[in-house]
């Protein structure tokens, strides 16, 4: 039995929901998202509040039926709020910039790094060592931003590399010559 799965969502003001079938469609002041359900989920919407529904009693459906809910509920909060990622740029000489849509970054490599932004995504650097990831998806600002440390993951000898802001590193001892 999913306890997650009964809890109703709130809809807030300015945000439209439209139940089709196998997929939500969510519309708000940042944008819109189309969240597909998991099968046998079913989505309703009654007195102001969106549902999520078990198709069948099956205790197979039980782990979609929270899943369902939670997808659902970071759609609502994306095209309301919106979701935002922060990653920092740790190191000598490393350092970020936009063109266009595209993050050129010097990491420490032999040449630029080129990352394409994709649609859909916002992204912001401050003083060339702080990028911002902003978008109304969760899971694609989370990917995007996942990508962007994944170019130079942080160093754990020499705490250098993009990390994620207020990430600690826990630093390792190098080899003593004895």
């Amino acid at each position: 039995m999913s306890r997650i799965g009964k809890k109703p969502i709130a809809i807030p003001k300015g945000v439209t929901v439209k139940v089709d079938g196998g997929t939500v469609e969510v519309k708000g002041p940042k944008g819109q998202m189309t969240q597909p359900l998991p099968p046998g989920v079913t989505a309703a919407v009654e007195d102001g509040q969106l549902l999520t529904r078990k198709a069948a009693d099956l205790r197979e459906y039980d782990k979609f039926h929270g899943l369902a809910r939670s997808l659902v509920s970071n759609a609502v909060l994306g095209v309301t709020e919106g979701w935002k990622k922060e990653l920092d740029i740790v190191g000598v000489g490393y350092r970020a910039e936009m063109k266009g849509k595209q993050i050129v970054l010097a990491l420490g490599y032999s040449h630029p790094v080129v990352f394409d932004v994709p649609a859909g995504i916002d992204v912001v650097i401050e003083k060339q060592t702080h990028i911002t990831v902003t978008g109304v998806d969760r899971q694609l600002v989370g990917q995007v931003a996942a990508n962007l440390r994944r170019l130079r993951k942080p160093d754990p000898y020499q705490q250098k590399g993009v990390r994620y802001t207020g990430e600690v590193l826990k630093k390792k001892a190098g080899k003593t010559g004895a």
